[in-house]
């Protein structure tokens, strides 16, 4: 029987736990509907574009876990 190490990778590694992952405040919080956003900031930001826009639980193979936040 093969163990397949990376069949749960997502679980720890998203965005949300991410060193690198910085909640984006919204413009207008909505009651009935809100959706948190955050921005990567592994990388430098992209001419006129900036930081790639993410959702908490997406991930990368770029993963850092901050500690703080688990």
């Amino acid at each position: 029987m093969t163990h397949d190490l990376w069949k749960d990778r997502h679980l720890n590694r998203r965005c949300e736990n991410c060193m690198y992952w910085l909640e984006k405040e919204p413009k207008k919080p909505s009651s009935k509907t809100y959706t948190i956003i955050g921005r990567c900031r592994r990388n430098a930001p992209i001419v006129q574009v900036g930081y790639p826009t993410t959702y908490p639980d997406d991930w990368c193979g770029d993963h850092k876990l901050d500690e703080e936040k688990i």
